[in-house]
């Protein structure tokens, strides 16, 4: 049995564009919400066009489909003052409202919190910016590798001696859709109880310093010494040796949190003397993973599983997609789903990571075409 949605009966105008606001609104459709993507006329949002590795279904993107999904689309020209109006009429009976333009763009357009609030006073204005509205970055582009590249987050990724290395997924893009989703959620709440909407705004910048918390946290409390990555293996730069990835005879393992000693024991090594100091095995780091490194070049990383899972070492075999994808512990999640789009066209996709009352949530339905949906809007909520 299909499980009843929360956010059903709820309906979500969705101003944005690429990653961060559009995956703020796929999370609000999943949970049941109706979101509606108002876009230009023809060519959608610039999403649309953004692609990885050249992958297009019907005209759209990849990407924009993994993003896009289990929406509507509506086609406004905002520039149009009819189109305009009829926006504005369309406001009066949504609950929420989200965009990701750079700041001064829907005070432009007669859009911005303060003028939408008169024209709906319960509604719930989202916005997303790059570094926020105010200093010297607020008008630079908002992109996802310019602001790992701005957080310190490219120093945490990579070994000692590479060159900054961002993460290889639009971490910050998502991260920032989460922020302004849980956002959202926690002032639809409240105003069950006041009658009242609100503005809720996030940055990319500050939800790449919030994913940061515990490195900057360290850095602000230990005299602000710079994070150093290990210099081979290294999985987290402020945590000591032997935590991080090491070659095995014939693949790589990860070691995560063990006491060095503990470790030596079970692995029937005499730990040295020069790092029988628990104090020195963050700061002779890199010669500890190096030494480790000798033993676990030994044996294969099936062997050192064997041995070291049995005494309940935190440790892993390290995958790639398709070792994963073909591995009962993902295939028992059920994670991925299929849809299809209008012209009958399937994409595999992941589903909505959340379970509510111990069922999965599916969402079939694809990304919309452009403007598929603007004749079925305008007659159901009567907009001339």
């Amino acid at each position: 049995m299909e499980p009843m949605l929360p956010l059903q009966g709820i309906t979500v105008l969705e101003f944005a564009q690429f990653m961060a606001g559009p995956s703020a609104g796929l999370k609000l459709a999943d949970l049941g919400a109706r979101v509606i993507k108002i876009e230009r006329p023809e060519k959608g949002e610039s999403g649309r066009q953004i692609a990885i590795k050249n992958l297009f279904i019907e005209n759209d993107s990849l990407v924009f489909h993994t993003i896009n999904r289990n929406k509507e689309s509506y086609a406004a020209n905002l520039k149009d003052p009819q189109d305009l109006e009829r926006i504005k009429e369309l406001i009066t009976k949504v609950d929420i409202m989200t965009h990701n333009f750079r700041p001064g763009v829907m005070e432009k357009i007669g859009l911005d919190y303060r003028t939408v609030s008169k024209i709906n006073p319960r509604i719930i204005y989202g916005e997303v910016t790059g570094y926020g509205k105010k200093g010297p970055w607020a008008k630079k582009p908002g992109q996802d590798l310019l602001l790992q590249s701005l957080s310190g987050l490219n120093f945490l990724t990579g070994n000692q001696e590479q060159a900054p290395t961002p993460m290889g997924i639009a971490a910050v893009d998502m991260f920032t859709g989460a922020h302004l989703a849980q956002g959202i959620l926690a002032v639809l709440y409240q105003s069950l109880i006041t009658k009242k909407g609100a503005k809720i705004s996030v940055s990319l910048l500050e939800s790449a310093l919030d994913i940061q918390f515990e490195v900057l946290t360290t850095y602000l409390n230990n005299n602000n010494k710079e994070p150093q990555r290990a210099k081979n293996g290294n999985a987290n730069a402020f945590l000591a040796a032997p935590y991080g990835i090491y070659k095995t005879a014939d693949r790589y393992l990860s070691i995560a949190m063990v006491p060095l000693d503990k470790l030596f024991h079970i692995i029937n090594e005499e730990l040295p003397l020069e790092f029988q100091k628990e104090n020195d095995w963050f700061f002779k780091r890199d010669e500890i993973m190096e030494y480790l490194g000798t033993i676990f070049s030994k044996k294969t990383t099936k062997e050192w599983l064997a041995i070291l899972e049995k005494e309940d070492v935190w440790c892993s075999d390290i995958y790639n997609y398709e070792e994963l994808l073909n591995h009962d512990g993902y295939k028992v999640l059920q994670m991925d789903q299929e849809v299809e789009t209008i012209k009958n066209e399937k994409v595999r996709t992941t589903r909505c990571p959340i379970r509510i009352d111990h069922q999965r949530i599916f969402a079939s339905k694809s990304a919309p075409k452009v403007g598929e949906h603007t004749a079925i809007i305008n007659q159901e909520f009567n907009l001339n």
